[in-house]
Protein backbone atom coordinates (compact mmCIF):
# COMPACT_ATOMS: atom_id res chain seq x y z
CA UNK A 1 0.00 0.00 0.00
CA UNK A 2 1.54 3.59 -0.76
CA UNK A 3 1.83 6.23 1.21
CA UNK A 4 -0.27 9.17 1.38
CA UNK A 5 2.43 11.78 0.01
CA UNK A 6 3.72 8.63 -2.56
CA UNK A 7 -0.02 8.81 -3.63
CA UNK A 8 0.19 12.51 -4.10
CA UNK A 9 3.32 12.35 -6.05
CA UNK A 10 1.43 9.52 -8.22
CA UNK A 11 -1.69 11.52 -8.47
CA UNK A 12 0.16 14.90 -9.83
CA UNK A 13 2.16 12.81 -12.43
CA UNK A 14 -0.57 11.37 -13.81
CA UNK A 15 -2.72 14.28 -14.05
CA UNK A 16 0.19 16.37 -15.54
CA UNK A 17 0.99 13.23 -18.26
CA UNK A 18 -2.95 13.56 -19.21
CA UNK A 19 -2.62 17.37 -19.51
CA UNK A 20 0.68 17.19 -21.87
CA UNK A 21 -0.40 13.71 -23.58
CA UNK A 22 -3.75 13.76 -24.63
CA UNK A 23 -4.85 17.58 -26.40
CA UNK A 24 -1.37 16.80 -28.03
CA UNK A 25 -2.37 13.22 -29.29
CA UNK A 26 -5.74 14.75 -30.30
CA UNK A 27 -4.27 18.00 -32.00
CA UNK A 28 -2.01 15.61 -34.12
CA UNK A 29 -5.26 13.60 -34.99
CA UNK A 30 -4.77 10.58 -33.16
CA UNK A 31 -7.13 10.64 -30.66
CA UNK A 32 -7.16 11.22 -26.76
CA UNK A 33 -6.92 7.17 -26.50
CA UNK A 34 -3.36 6.77 -28.06
CA UNK A 35 -2.32 9.98 -25.81
CA UNK A 36 -3.52 8.31 -22.17
CA UNK A 37 -1.68 5.18 -23.31
CA UNK A 38 1.75 6.80 -24.51
CA UNK A 39 1.79 9.22 -21.29
CA UNK A 40 1.23 5.49 -19.21
CA UNK A 41 4.32 4.09 -20.70
CA UNK A 42 6.37 7.05 -20.74
CA UNK A 43 5.51 7.14 -17.12
CA UNK A 44 5.62 3.37 -16.28
CA UNK A 45 7.31 1.41 -17.89
CA UNK A 46 10.17 3.73 -19.55
CA UNK A 47 10.63 6.30 -16.93
CA UNK A 48 9.83 4.24 -14.38
CA UNK A 49 7.92 7.13 -12.46
CA UNK A 50 5.12 4.55 -11.13
CA UNK A 51 5.94 1.21 -10.54
CA UNK A 52 2.47 -0.42 -9.40
CA UNK A 53 0.03 0.26 -12.47
CA UNK A 54 -2.01 -3.03 -11.97
CA UNK A 55 -3.19 -1.41 -8.62
CA UNK A 56 -3.91 2.08 -9.94
CA UNK A 57 -5.98 -0.12 -13.08
CA UNK A 58 -8.03 -1.69 -10.47
CA UNK A 59 -9.17 1.75 -9.49
CA UNK A 60 -9.08 3.30 -13.30
CA UNK A 61 -11.66 0.48 -13.88
CA UNK A 62 -14.25 2.46 -12.44
CA UNK A 63 -13.88 4.77 -15.68
CA UNK A 64 -15.83 1.47 -17.37
CA UNK A 65 -18.22 1.30 -14.65
CA UNK A 66 -19.22 4.75 -15.15
CA UNK A 67 -18.95 5.24 -18.95
CA UNK A 68 -21.27 1.74 -18.80
CA UNK A 69 -23.74 3.67 -16.55
CA UNK A 70 -24.04 7.02 -18.83
CA UNK A 71 -24.25 5.03 -21.77
CA UNK A 72 -27.26 3.03 -20.24
CA UNK A 73 -29.29 6.33 -19.52
CA UNK A 74 -28.58 7.12 -23.14
CA UNK A 75 -30.42 3.90 -24.31
CA UNK A 76 -34.32 3.29 -23.18
CA UNK A 77 -35.35 -0.21 -22.65
CA UNK A 78 -37.35 -0.03 -26.15
CA UNK A 79 -34.61 0.64 -27.74
CA UNK A 80 -32.38 -2.15 -26.36
CA UNK A 81 -35.33 -4.62 -27.56
CA UNK A 82 -34.64 -3.13 -31.33
CA UNK A 83 -31.12 -4.18 -31.42
CA UNK A 84 -31.58 -7.63 -29.50
CA UNK A 85 -31.14 -9.40 -32.89
CA UNK A 86 -27.35 -7.80 -32.96
CA UNK A 87 -26.79 -8.18 -29.39
CA UNK A 88 -27.85 -12.17 -28.81
CA UNK A 89 -27.23 -12.95 -32.77
CA UNK A 90 -24.06 -10.91 -34.26
CA UNK A 91 -22.78 -11.00 -30.41
CA UNK A 92 -22.98 -14.43 -29.98
CA UNK A 93 -22.01 -15.49 -33.48
CA UNK A 94 -18.80 -13.41 -32.83
CA UNK A 95 -17.37 -14.25 -29.32
CA UNK A 96 -18.19 -18.24 -30.66
CA UNK A 97 -16.61 -18.13 -33.98
CA UNK A 98 -13.68 -16.05 -32.86
CA UNK A 99 -12.64 -17.71 -29.62
CA UNK A 100 -13.30 -21.52 -31.51
CA UNK A 101 -10.56 -19.88 -34.36
CA UNK A 102 -8.24 -18.40 -31.79
CA UNK A 103 -8.63 -21.40 -29.32
CA UNK A 104 -7.65 -23.68 -31.96
CA UNK A 105 -4.34 -21.71 -33.44
CA UNK A 106 -3.28 -21.61 -29.65
CA UNK A 107 -3.35 -25.48 -29.70
CA UNK A 108 -1.96 -25.84 -32.76
CA UNK A 109 1.03 -24.15 -31.82
CA UNK A 110 2.08 -26.07 -29.01
CA UNK A 111 2.32 -23.03 -26.65
CA UNK A 112 -0.63 -24.30 -24.33
CA UNK A 113 -2.39 -27.25 -23.40
CA UNK A 114 -6.36 -27.76 -24.69
CA UNK A 115 -7.53 -26.03 -21.18
CA UNK A 116 -5.34 -22.87 -21.61
CA UNK A 117 -5.95 -22.50 -25.46
CA UNK A 118 -9.55 -22.45 -24.92
CA UNK A 119 -9.34 -19.68 -21.91
CA UNK A 120 -6.86 -17.75 -24.02
CA UNK A 121 -9.05 -17.76 -27.33
CA UNK A 122 -12.41 -16.81 -25.76
CA UNK A 123 -10.18 -14.00 -23.52
CA UNK A 124 -8.52 -12.74 -26.81
CA UNK A 125 -12.18 -12.89 -28.27
CA UNK A 126 -13.38 -10.17 -26.18
CA UNK A 127 -12.89 -6.56 -27.14
CA UNK A 128 -12.50 -3.52 -24.91
CA UNK A 129 -15.68 -1.47 -24.48
CA UNK A 130 -13.88 1.47 -22.85
CA UNK A 131 -11.16 2.12 -26.42
CA UNK A 132 -14.24 1.50 -28.55
CA UNK A 133 -16.63 3.57 -27.31
CA UNK A 134 -14.31 6.27 -26.16
CA UNK A 135 -13.23 6.39 -30.49
CA UNK A 136 -16.98 6.21 -31.22
CA UNK A 137 -17.22 9.39 -29.09
CA UNK A 138 -14.52 11.27 -30.25
CA UNK A 139 -15.54 10.97 -33.72
CA UNK A 140 -19.49 11.72 -32.79
CA UNK A 141 -20.33 8.09 -34.47
CA UNK A 142 -21.94 6.64 -31.30
CA UNK A 143 -25.42 7.05 -32.59
CA UNK A 144 -24.36 5.95 -36.36
CA UNK A 145 -25.62 2.25 -37.99
CA UNK A 146 -22.23 0.78 -37.87
CA UNK A 147 -21.61 2.59 -34.12
CA UNK A 148 -24.94 1.01 -32.66
CA UNK A 149 -24.36 -2.33 -34.03
CA UNK A 150 -20.21 -2.46 -32.53
CA UNK A 151 -22.39 -1.47 -29.26
CA UNK A 152 -24.25 -4.66 -29.48
CA UNK A 153 -21.51 -6.87 -29.99
CA UNK A 154 -19.57 -4.95 -27.35
CA UNK A 155 -22.81 -5.21 -24.87
CA UNK A 156 -23.19 -9.02 -25.40
CA UNK A 157 -19.28 -9.30 -24.68
CA UNK A 158 -19.55 -7.92 -21.27
CA UNK A 159 -22.50 -10.23 -20.87
CA UNK A 160 -20.20 -13.44 -22.14
CA UNK A 161 -17.50 -12.96 -19.35
CA UNK A 162 -19.55 -14.33 -16.69
CA UNK A 163 -19.99 -17.46 -18.51
CA UNK A 164 -16.21 -17.59 -19.34
CA UNK A 165 -15.19 -17.16 -15.89
CA UNK A 166 -17.53 -19.76 -14.94
CA UNK A 167 -15.79 -22.07 -18.04
CA UNK A 168 -12.38 -21.11 -16.79
CA UNK A 169 -13.00 -22.56 -12.93
CA UNK A 170 -14.26 -25.91 -14.80
CA UNK A 171 -11.49 -26.02 -16.90
CA UNK A 172 -9.08 -25.53 -13.61
CA UNK A 173 -7.00 -28.80 -12.57
CA UNK A 174 -9.29 -30.74 -10.34
CA UNK A 175 -12.36 -28.99 -11.16
CA UNK A 176 -14.00 -32.16 -12.13
CA UNK A 177 -13.74 -33.65 -8.66
CA UNK A 178 -14.67 -30.08 -6.86
CA UNK A 179 -17.38 -28.36 -9.20
CA UNK A 180 -20.58 -28.83 -9.08
CA UNK A 181 -23.77 -27.21 -10.49
CA UNK A 182 -25.50 -24.81 -7.97
CA UNK A 183 -29.15 -24.38 -7.99
CA UNK A 184 -27.90 -21.20 -4.86
CA UNK A 185 -25.62 -19.53 -7.18
CA UNK A 186 -28.17 -19.38 -10.09
CA UNK A 187 -30.65 -18.10 -7.94
CA UNK A 188 -28.61 -15.39 -6.49
CA UNK A 189 -27.63 -14.23 -9.75
CA UNK A 190 -31.44 -14.22 -11.33
CA UNK A 191 -32.43 -12.73 -8.45
CA UNK A 192 -29.83 -9.89 -8.15
CA UNK A 193 -30.63 -8.75 -11.87
CA UNK A 194 -34.44 -9.02 -10.54
CA UNK A 195 -33.94 -6.85 -7.70
CA UNK A 196 -31.95 -4.46 -9.72
CA UNK A 197 -34.54 -4.00 -12.22
CA UNK A 198 -37.40 -3.48 -9.45
CA UNK A 199 -35.52 -0.95 -7.84
CA UNK A 200 -34.64 0.83 -10.93
CA UNK A 201 -38.18 0.62 -11.61
CA UNK A 202 -39.98 1.79 -8.57
CA UNK A 203 -37.30 2.62 -6.17
CA UNK A 204 -34.60 5.23 -7.78
CA UNK A 205 -36.79 7.92 -9.44
CA UNK A 206 -38.74 8.48 -6.00
CA UNK A 207 -35.35 8.71 -3.86
CA UNK A 208 -34.30 11.43 -6.76
CA UNK A 209 -37.21 13.05 -5.99
CA UNK A 210 -37.02 13.35 -2.27
CA UNK A 211 -33.49 14.52 -2.62
CA UNK A 212 -34.11 16.73 -5.25
CA UNK A 213 -37.28 18.71 -3.54
CA UNK A 214 -33.90 19.58 -0.82
CA UNK A 215 -32.19 21.47 -3.58
CA UNK A 216 -28.45 19.84 -2.05
CA UNK A 217 -27.02 19.62 -5.15
CA UNK A 218 -24.08 17.27 -3.47
CA UNK A 219 -26.32 14.79 -1.94
CA UNK A 220 -27.63 14.61 -5.52
CA UNK A 221 -24.00 14.10 -6.39
CA UNK A 222 -23.49 11.69 -4.01
CA UNK A 223 -27.02 9.72 -4.13
CA UNK A 224 -25.69 9.35 -8.41
CA UNK A 225 -22.43 7.80 -7.46
CA UNK A 226 -24.20 5.30 -4.74
CA UNK A 227 -26.79 4.43 -7.15
CA UNK A 228 -23.78 3.74 -9.79
CA UNK A 229 -21.33 1.92 -7.07
CA UNK A 230 -24.41 0.43 -5.61
CA UNK A 231 -25.50 -1.57 -8.56
CA UNK A 232 -22.15 -2.72 -9.66
CA UNK A 233 -21.22 -4.07 -6.55
CA UNK A 234 -24.54 -6.02 -6.22
CA UNK A 235 -24.10 -7.39 -9.88
CA UNK A 236 -20.16 -8.17 -9.19
CA UNK A 237 -21.09 -10.68 -6.25
CA UNK A 238 -24.02 -12.10 -8.05
CA UNK A 239 -20.79 -13.21 -10.69
CA UNK A 240 -21.77 -10.83 -13.22
CA UNK A 241 -19.38 -7.25 -13.87
CA UNK A 242 -19.26 -4.55 -12.60
CA UNK A 243 -20.17 -2.16 -15.84
CA UNK A 244 -22.90 -4.53 -16.67
CA UNK A 245 -24.40 -3.68 -13.07
CA UNK A 246 -24.01 0.16 -14.04
CA UNK A 247 -25.19 -0.06 -17.32
CA UNK A 248 -28.25 -2.19 -15.99
CA UNK A 249 -29.28 1.08 -13.04
CA UNK A 250 -28.62 3.58 -16.10
CA UNK A 251 -30.98 1.57 -18.50
CA UNK A 252 -33.42 1.86 -15.82
CA UNK A 253 -32.97 5.62 -15.31
CA UNK A 254 -33.37 6.38 -18.73
CA UNK A 255 -36.64 7.35 -19.21
CA UNK A 256 -36.42 9.14 -15.16
CA UNK A 257 -36.74 13.17 -15.66
CA UNK A 258 -33.37 12.99 -13.96
CA UNK A 259 -32.03 11.35 -16.48
CA UNK A 260 -29.70 14.73 -18.25
CA UNK A 261 -29.00 15.44 -14.14
CA UNK A 262 -27.63 12.47 -13.52
CA UNK A 263 -25.71 12.40 -17.00
CA UNK A 264 -24.18 15.77 -15.84
CA UNK A 265 -22.97 14.60 -11.85
CA UNK A 266 -21.30 11.67 -13.55
CA UNK A 267 -19.64 12.45 -16.34
CA UNK A 268 -16.23 14.62 -14.53
CA UNK A 269 -15.87 11.16 -12.65
CA UNK A 270 -16.12 9.42 -15.91
CA UNK A 271 -13.74 11.25 -17.81
CA UNK A 272 -11.19 11.52 -15.70
CA UNK A 273 -11.35 7.89 -14.32
CA UNK A 274 -11.53 6.74 -17.96
CA UNK A 275 -8.50 8.58 -18.46
CA UNK A 276 -6.99 6.94 -15.74
CA UNK A 277 -7.99 3.43 -17.50
CA UNK A 278 -6.27 4.11 -20.47
CA UNK A 279 -2.80 5.53 -18.65
CA UNK A 280 -2.83 2.70 -15.98
CA UNK A 281 -3.33 0.29 -19.29
CA UNK A 282 0.02 1.85 -20.77
CA UNK A 283 1.93 1.39 -17.32
CA UNK A 284 0.79 -2.02 -16.89
CA UNK A 285 2.85 -2.52 -19.64
CA UNK A 286 5.56 -5.13 -18.79
CA UNK A 287 8.37 -4.34 -21.30
CA UNK A 288 10.27 -7.44 -19.64
CA UNK A 289 7.94 -10.08 -20.79
CA UNK A 290 7.80 -7.79 -24.08
CA UNK A 291 11.59 -7.98 -24.47
CA UNK A 292 11.56 -11.99 -23.34
CA UNK A 293 8.84 -12.81 -25.76
CA UNK A 294 9.24 -10.14 -28.92
CA UNK A 295 9.17 -12.40 -31.29
CA UNK A 296 5.65 -14.49 -29.87
CA UNK A 297 4.18 -10.97 -29.57
CA UNK A 298 5.27 -9.84 -33.17
CA UNK A 299 3.60 -12.85 -34.54
CA UNK A 300 0.60 -12.96 -32.44
CA UNK A 301 -0.14 -9.38 -32.40
CA UNK A 302 -1.37 -8.92 -36.02
CA UNK A 303 -2.90 -12.45 -36.55
CA UNK A 304 -4.96 -12.08 -33.20
CA UNK A 305 -6.39 -8.72 -34.47
CA UNK A 306 -6.45 -9.94 -38.28
CA UNK A 307 -8.48 -13.00 -37.45
CA UNK A 308 -10.87 -11.24 -35.12
CA UNK A 309 -11.26 -8.28 -37.39
CA UNK A 310 -11.45 -10.99 -40.32
CA UNK A 311 -14.42 -12.69 -38.94
CA UNK A 312 -16.31 -9.91 -37.21
CA UNK A 313 -16.01 -7.89 -41.02
CA UNK A 314 -18.02 -11.51 -42.66
CA UNK A 315 -20.33 -11.44 -39.93
CA UNK A 316 -21.23 -7.84 -40.19
CA UNK A 317 -21.63 -8.19 -44.02
CA UNK A 318 -24.16 -11.12 -43.69
CA UNK A 319 -25.69 -9.30 -40.84
CA UNK A 320 -26.33 -6.48 -43.75
CA UNK A 321 -23.92 -3.66 -43.57
CA UNK A 322 -22.22 -1.78 -46.19
CA UNK A 323 -18.75 -2.39 -46.79
CA UNK A 324 -17.85 1.03 -45.46
CA UNK A 325 -20.02 0.06 -41.95
CA UNK A 326 -18.38 -3.65 -42.18
CA UNK A 327 -14.40 -2.61 -42.49
CA UNK A 328 -15.53 -0.14 -39.92
CA UNK A 329 -16.78 -2.44 -37.15
CA UNK A 330 -14.02 -4.68 -37.67
CA UNK A 331 -11.15 -2.17 -37.16
CA UNK A 332 -12.82 -0.59 -33.79
CA UNK A 333 -12.94 -4.18 -31.90
CA UNK A 334 -10.36 -5.80 -33.81
CA UNK A 335 -8.26 -5.29 -30.04
CA UNK A 336 -8.44 -7.50 -27.09
CA UNK A 337 -10.34 -5.86 -23.98
CA UNK A 338 -10.43 -5.22 -20.20
CA UNK A 339 -12.41 -8.12 -19.50
CA UNK A 340 -9.52 -10.00 -21.09
CA UNK A 341 -7.01 -8.78 -17.92
CA UNK A 342 -9.77 -10.26 -15.53
CA UNK A 343 -10.13 -13.87 -17.35
CA UNK A 344 -6.60 -14.10 -17.54
CA UNK A 345 -5.64 -13.53 -13.76
CA UNK A 346 -8.34 -15.94 -12.61
CA UNK A 347 -6.92 -18.09 -15.09
CA UNK A 348 -3.73 -18.23 -13.59
CA UNK A 349 -4.46 -18.36 -9.79
CA UNK A 350 -6.59 -21.70 -11.08
CA UNK A 351 -3.73 -23.32 -12.01
CA UNK A 352 -5.22 -23.71 -16.03
CA UNK A 353 -1.57 -21.78 -17.64
CA UNK A 354 1.43 -20.00 -15.52
CA UNK A 355 2.01 -16.53 -14.53
CA UNK A 356 3.97 -15.97 -17.10
CA UNK A 357 2.05 -16.93 -19.92
CA UNK A 358 -0.99 -14.81 -18.69
CA UNK A 359 2.08 -11.93 -18.20
CA UNK A 360 2.24 -12.75 -22.35
CA UNK A 361 -1.72 -12.54 -22.94
CA UNK A 362 -1.74 -9.13 -20.70
CA UNK A 363 0.96 -7.48 -23.33
CA UNK A 364 -0.96 -8.99 -26.40
CA UNK A 365 -3.70 -7.54 -25.26
CA UNK A 366 -2.35 -3.88 -24.06
CA UNK A 367 -0.45 -3.56 -27.61
CA UNK A 368 -3.60 -4.86 -29.87
CA UNK A 369 -5.49 -2.00 -27.44
CA UNK A 370 -2.43 0.74 -28.29
CA UNK A 371 -2.61 -0.16 -31.98
CA UNK A 372 -6.39 0.31 -32.06
CA UNK A 373 -6.71 4.00 -32.38
CA UNK A 374 -4.14 4.27 -35.49
CA UNK A 375 -5.68 1.16 -37.17
CA UNK A 376 -8.79 1.90 -36.85
CA UNK A 377 -8.71 5.22 -39.09
CA UNK A 378 -7.38 2.59 -41.99
CA UNK A 379 -11.15 2.01 -43.40
CA UNK A 380 -11.39 5.88 -44.77
CA UNK A 381 -7.90 4.88 -47.03
CA UNK A 382 -9.42 1.30 -47.83
CA UNK A 383 -12.58 2.57 -49.14
CA UNK A 384 -12.66 5.32 -51.29
CA UNK A 385 -16.02 7.28 -51.80
CA UNK A 386 -17.77 5.71 -54.44
CA UNK A 387 -19.01 8.32 -57.34
CA UNK A 388 -21.98 8.21 -57.81
CA UNK A 389 -23.93 5.95 -60.22
CA UNK A 390 -24.60 7.63 -63.82
CA UNK A 391 -27.80 6.52 -66.06
CA UNK A 392 -27.59 7.77 -70.18
CA UNK A 393 -29.85 11.27 -70.30
CA UNK A 394 -32.56 10.04 -72.06
CA UNK A 395 -35.67 12.43 -72.25
CA UNK A 396 -37.45 10.59 -74.45
CA UNK A 397 -41.36 11.62 -73.74
CA UNK A 398 -40.85 14.08 -71.74
CA UNK A 399 -43.51 16.29 -72.94
CA UNK A 400 -44.21 19.91 -71.42
CA UNK A 401 -45.39 19.31 -68.00
CA UNK A 402 -47.42 21.82 -65.71
CA UNK A 403 -44.77 22.21 -63.33
CA UNK A 404 -41.05 21.30 -64.13
CA UNK A 405 -39.17 19.87 -60.69
CA UNK A 406 -35.59 19.97 -60.41
CA UNK A 407 -34.23 17.58 -57.33
CA UNK A 408 -36.27 14.71 -55.84
CA UNK A 409 -35.22 14.14 -52.39
CA UNK A 410 -37.57 14.10 -49.48
CA UNK A 411 -38.85 17.50 -49.88
CA UNK A 412 -39.72 17.35 -54.00
CA UNK A 413 -41.44 13.71 -53.50
CA UNK A 414 -43.52 15.21 -51.03
CA UNK A 415 -44.52 18.21 -53.22
CA UNK A 416 -44.90 16.14 -56.12
CA UNK A 417 -47.26 13.89 -54.73
CA UNK A 418 -49.60 16.94 -54.10
CA UNK A 419 -49.17 18.36 -57.41
CA UNK A 420 -50.28 15.16 -58.99
CA UNK A 421 -52.72 14.70 -56.48
CA UNK A 422 -54.23 17.90 -57.98
CA UNK A 423 -54.42 16.23 -61.01
CA UNK A 424 -51.22 18.43 -62.53
CA UNK A 425 -48.63 17.25 -64.86
CA UNK A 426 -45.55 17.36 -63.20
CA UNK A 427 -41.56 16.33 -65.00
CA UNK A 428 -39.06 15.60 -62.68
CA UNK A 429 -35.12 15.41 -63.04
CA UNK A 430 -33.15 14.23 -60.35
CA UNK A 431 -28.83 13.13 -60.43
CA UNK A 432 -29.44 10.29 -58.44
CA UNK A 433 -29.91 7.03 -60.40
CA UNK A 434 -30.64 4.64 -57.51
CA UNK A 435 -33.45 7.74 -56.33
CA UNK A 436 -34.69 7.76 -60.37
CA UNK A 437 -35.24 3.57 -60.52
CA UNK A 438 -37.11 3.95 -57.37
CA UNK A 439 -39.74 6.77 -58.37
CA UNK A 440 -39.81 5.42 -61.48
CA UNK A 441 -41.58 2.19 -59.97
CA UNK A 442 -44.36 4.25 -58.88
CA UNK A 443 -44.98 5.80 -62.06
CA UNK A 444 -43.23 9.76 -61.40
CA UNK A 445 -42.33 10.79 -64.95
CA UNK A 446 -38.88 11.63 -63.43
CA UNK A 447 -35.12 11.57 -65.64
CA UNK A 448 -31.99 11.53 -64.59
CA UNK A 449 -30.17 14.67 -65.45
CA UNK A 450 -27.85 17.40 -63.85
CA UNK A 451 -29.80 20.54 -63.14
CA UNK A 452 -27.56 22.94 -63.71
CA UNK A 453 -26.94 22.37 -67.12
CA UNK A 454 -28.77 24.19 -69.72
CA UNK A 455 -28.87 21.27 -71.95
CA UNK A 456 -30.04 19.18 -69.65
CA UNK A 457 -33.10 21.06 -68.84
CA UNK A 458 -34.11 22.35 -72.39
CA UNK A 459 -34.49 18.69 -73.27
CA UNK A 460 -36.63 18.06 -70.70
CA UNK A 461 -39.20 21.00 -71.34
CA UNK A 462 -38.54 22.99 -69.12
CA UNK A 463 -39.58 26.08 -72.12
CA UNK A 464 -43.22 24.64 -71.74
CA UNK A 465 -43.39 24.21 -68.33
CA UNK A 466 -45.97 26.99 -66.15
CA UNK A 467 -43.53 26.79 -62.42
CA UNK A 468 -40.38 25.88 -62.04
CA UNK A 469 -40.14 24.30 -58.41
CA UNK A 470 -36.12 24.18 -57.42
CA UNK A 471 -36.10 21.80 -55.00
CA UNK A 472 -32.37 20.53 -54.48
CA UNK A 473 -31.19 20.32 -50.79
CA UNK A 474 -27.92 21.98 -51.13
CA UNK A 475 -27.93 25.56 -50.78
CA UNK A 476 -25.11 26.44 -53.42
CA UNK A 477 -26.88 24.16 -55.84
CA UNK A 478 -30.13 25.98 -55.60
CA UNK A 479 -28.53 29.48 -56.07
CA UNK A 480 -26.41 27.91 -58.81
CA UNK A 481 -29.79 26.87 -60.58
CA UNK A 482 -31.66 29.74 -59.86
CA UNK A 483 -29.04 32.27 -61.53
CA UNK A 484 -29.07 29.78 -64.62
CA UNK A 485 -33.18 30.19 -65.09
CA UNK A 486 -32.93 34.18 -64.16
CA UNK A 487 -30.74 34.72 -66.73
CA UNK A 488 -31.82 32.23 -69.58
CA UNK A 489 -35.77 32.61 -68.78
CA UNK A 490 -36.59 35.72 -66.78
CA UNK A 491 -40.20 35.58 -67.06
CA UNK A 492 -39.96 32.56 -65.30
CA UNK A 493 -42.06 31.14 -62.22
CA UNK A 494 -39.60 30.23 -59.79
CA UNK A 495 -40.36 28.42 -56.70
CA UNK A 496 -37.55 27.61 -54.40
CA UNK A 497 -36.80 25.55 -51.54
CA UNK A 498 -34.32 27.05 -49.21
CA UNK A 499 -32.27 25.73 -46.72
CA UNK A 500 -32.60 27.90 -43.71
CA UNK A 501 -33.73 32.02 -43.05
CA UNK A 502 -30.66 33.76 -44.42
CA UNK A 503 -30.86 31.86 -47.81
CA UNK A 504 -34.62 32.54 -47.63
CA UNK A 505 -33.62 36.66 -47.58
CA UNK A 506 -31.22 35.89 -50.87
CA UNK A 507 -33.25 34.12 -52.51
CA UNK A 508 -36.04 36.89 -52.27
CA UNK A 509 -33.41 39.67 -53.14
CA UNK A 510 -32.76 37.09 -56.49
CA UNK A 511 -36.69 38.16 -57.10
CA UNK A 512 -37.75 34.29 -57.00
CA UNK A 513 -41.50 34.42 -56.84
CA UNK A 514 -42.41 32.13 -53.93
CA UNK A 515 -39.94 30.34 -51.23
CA UNK A 516 -39.91 28.65 -48.34
CA UNK A 517 -37.62 26.93 -45.78
CA UNK A 518 -37.58 23.39 -45.25
CA UNK A 519 -38.02 23.40 -41.88
CA UNK A 520 -40.52 26.48 -41.26
CA UNK A 521 -44.11 24.78 -41.56
CA UNK A 522 -42.81 21.22 -39.90
CA UNK A 523 -41.76 22.93 -37.13
CA UNK A 524 -44.33 25.31 -36.22
CA UNK A 525 -46.93 22.40 -36.82
CA UNK A 526 -44.65 20.22 -34.18
CA UNK A 527 -44.72 23.62 -32.14
CA UNK A 528 -48.86 23.07 -32.33
CA UNK A 529 -48.69 19.77 -31.84
CA UNK A 530 -47.01 19.76 -28.41
CA UNK A 531 -49.30 23.33 -27.57
CA UNK A 532 -52.40 20.24 -27.86
CA UNK A 533 -50.35 17.77 -25.83
CA UNK A 534 -50.16 20.64 -23.25
CA UNK A 535 -53.88 20.69 -22.74
CA UNK A 536 -54.32 23.43 -24.81
CA UNK A 537 -57.18 23.77 -27.59
CA UNK A 538 -56.64 22.84 -31.03
CA UNK A 539 -58.11 25.95 -32.54
CA UNK A 540 -56.36 28.14 -29.77
CA UNK A 541 -53.41 26.38 -30.55
CA UNK A 542 -53.42 26.74 -34.35
CA UNK A 543 -54.43 30.69 -33.64
CA UNK A 544 -50.68 30.98 -31.91
CA UNK A 545 -48.98 29.12 -34.63
CA UNK A 546 -50.36 31.40 -37.22
CA UNK A 547 -49.72 34.56 -35.60
CA UNK A 548 -45.96 33.51 -35.39
CA UNK A 549 -45.97 32.51 -39.01
CA UNK A 550 -47.34 36.50 -39.53
CA UNK A 551 -44.51 37.52 -37.25
CA UNK A 552 -41.90 35.70 -39.14
CA UNK A 553 -43.08 37.34 -42.41
CA UNK A 554 -43.22 40.43 -41.16
CA UNK A 555 -39.79 39.91 -39.81
CA UNK A 556 -38.39 38.53 -43.61
CA UNK A 557 -39.80 41.88 -44.88
CA UNK A 558 -38.02 44.04 -42.50
CA UNK A 559 -35.32 42.32 -42.98
CA UNK A 560 -35.53 42.59 -46.72
CA UNK A 561 -36.15 46.21 -46.68
CA UNK A 562 -32.91 46.44 -44.07
CA UNK A 563 -30.63 43.92 -46.05
CA UNK A 564 -29.80 41.78 -43.31
CA UNK A 565 -26.04 40.44 -43.99
CA UNK A 566 -25.92 36.99 -45.56
CA UNK A 567 -23.47 36.20 -42.58
CA UNK A 568 -26.11 36.27 -39.92
CA UNK A 569 -29.01 33.53 -38.65
CA UNK A 570 -31.25 35.30 -36.52
CA UNK A 571 -34.16 33.52 -34.59
CA UNK A 572 -38.01 33.71 -35.97
CA UNK A 573 -39.05 35.95 -32.60
CA UNK A 574 -35.55 37.20 -31.36
CA UNK A 575 -36.26 41.28 -31.96
CA UNK A 576 -40.31 40.94 -31.64
CA UNK A 577 -41.15 38.18 -28.87
CA UNK A 578 -45.04 38.23 -29.00
CA UNK A 579 -47.47 37.98 -26.07
CA UNK A 580 -49.43 34.94 -25.28
CA UNK A 581 -52.29 34.87 -27.10
CA UNK A 582 -53.99 32.39 -25.01
CA UNK A 583 -53.95 33.35 -21.21
CA UNK A 584 -54.20 31.10 -18.66
CA UNK A 585 -57.62 30.54 -17.53
CA UNK A 586 -56.90 32.25 -13.69
CA UNK A 587 -55.55 34.92 -15.69
CA UNK A 588 -58.16 35.24 -18.15
CA UNK A 589 -61.01 34.58 -15.39
CA UNK A 590 -60.06 38.32 -13.54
Amino acid sequence: MSSPHALFNEAILLLGGAVIAAPLFKRLGLGTVLGYLAAGIVIGPIGRLIADGEEILSVAELGVVFLLFIIGLELKPSRLWQMRRDIFGLGTAQVVLTGALLSALAFYSGLLTWQGSIVAGFGLALSSTAFAIQILEDRADMNTAYGQRAFSILLFQDLAIVPLLALTAFLAPGAERTTSFSWQGVGISVGAVVGLLLAGRYLLTPLFQIIGRTGAREAMIAAALFVVLGAATVMEIAGFSMAMGAFLAGLMLAESSYRHELEADIEPFRGILLGLFFMAVGLSLQLTVVAENWLTILIAVPVVMAMKSGIIYLLCRVAGSSKRDALQQAFLLGQGGEFGFVLFTTAAAAGVFSGPTASLLVAIVTLTMALTPVVSVLPKFLIREEAPEEMDEDFEGAEGAEVFMIGFSRFGQIAAQILLAGGRSVTVIDHSADRIRQASRFGFRIYFGDGTRKDVLVSAGIEKAKIIAVCTNKREITDQIVDLLQSNYPEARIYARSYDRVHTLDLRQKGVEFEIRETIESALYFGRKTLEGLGMDEIDAMAIADDIRKRDEARLQLQAVEGISAGRELMISAPMQPEPLIKPRKEAAE
